[in-house]
């Protein structure tokens, strides 16, 4: 009934602060005693409560339960959805000074310069890889726990967040949701999206340690190597020869192909000889 009737009885000696019911007095008290008694096991952040340390583990899980209603767009938070929508609104009064993109919020401006600036500040302690947005690497460290609880009911593959299963369903269903913000090409994942950026920034993170040269997609880096270590996975099943790069055995294949049709005819022709 005190909360219909507003009357709040339990009140905070610290700051004064009153409360309907004394077990939200209780879980206050904990901010001013400075404990976090919440643990999360992935990352070791600890919260004050029980829910933070829930809505907190959505980073990791990548667990989107709210959803926009206009563009269907999912959250892990109530406050990043409630952000978002005003993205709708006609008045986008921040504009990107460098592609004179528009924003309704200072803030997604301010993230958005990063794809000019190639600022990345966070690293992930584990792989040294950077990522512009902290979200971003909380998401990607729960990648070294090494647990893949959710599985793709169609291929069997499986993940360790629900959001890389939810990119990866869009292969199966061919639906693309990242948008480019420059050349505005869509893409089924926002990994896909990262590497295509690079056309646009330059950037080429990757790098070999024997001759400097800069790469930017990692497995252009793994395929170049073989030049320096002279590694020939590729086999022709014909006549053993060995190359680099898948595209040189199936250049090669064809001189195989070319002559077993040269053969096919000359068969023909002394077929009809006889």
């Amino acid at each position: 009934m005190k909360t219909h009737t507003g009357e709040k009885p339990f009140k905070c000696e610290i700051c004064s602060e009153k409360f309907t019911e004394s077990c939200s007095l209780k879980i206050h008290l904990i901010i001013h005693n400075g404990g976090k008694l919440f643990k999360c096991e992935i990352c070791s952040k600890q919260l004050s409560r029980s829910d933070h340390l829930r809505s907190h583990l959505r980073v990791h899980t990548g667990e989107k339960p709210f959803k926009c209603e206009i563009c269907s767009k999912q959250f892990s938070q109530s406050s990043n959805l409630i952000k978002h929508r005003m993205t709708h609104k006609s008045n986008k009064s921040f504009k990107c000074k460098i592609c004179s993109r528009k924003y309704s919020l200072y803030n997604n401006l301010r993230k958005h310069l990063r794809v000019h600036t190639r600022d990345k500040s966070f690293n992930c302690n584990v792989c040294s890889k950077q990522f512009r947005h902290s979200d971003r690497l909380r998401r990607h460290l729960i990648i070294h726990t090494g647990r893949k609880s959710v599985k793709c009911e169609i291929c069997s593959k499986q993940f360790s967040r629900s959001d890389s299963l939810r990119n990866h369903l869009k292969v199966h269903t061919g639906e693309k949701l990242f948008k480019c913000e420059i050349c505005s090409k869509e893409f089924t994942s926002s990994s896909n999206l990262t590497i295509h950026m690079r056309i646009h920034t330059g950037e080429k993170p990757f790098k070999c340690k024997i001759c400097l040269k800069n790469f930017s997609r990692s497995n252009n880096l793994r395929t170049h190597l073989r030049v320096h270590t002279g590694d020939k996975p590729f086999k022709c099943e014909i006549c053993c020869k060995q190359f680099s790069k898948s595209r040189g055995l199936n250049n090669h294949l064809k001189i195989h192909s070319s002559l077993s049709n040269v053969k096919f005819v000359q068969t023909n022709l002394c077929n009809l000889m006889v």
